[in-house]
């Protein structure tokens, strides 16, 4: 990546990377509730995902916007 971007334009990456975490984290936890019933592993795969995506958002909300958010201290 030699692209050089000012500091807004990060910024404006940095939001749309956390509002796509938030769209994955909801359709992993949609699919995860759907294969809770029908196929256990696939369910707990989703699972995984879920969290990996809302570690994400969470790390993202405090880079945006540092100190708003709960520590999980």
């Amino acid at each position: 990546m030699t692209d050089v971007v000012d500091s807004d334009e990060l910024l404006r990456r940095m939001q749309r990377a956390r509002a796509c975490a938030v769209r994955e984290a909801r359709a992993w936890r949609a699919r995860r509730d759907e294969l809770r019933a029908t196929d256990p592993a696939g369910s707990g795969e989703a699972a995984v995902r879920t969290v990996a995506f809302e570690a994400v958002v969470r790390v993202l909300d405090e880079v945006l916007t540092p100190g708003r958010h709960r520590s999980a201290e």
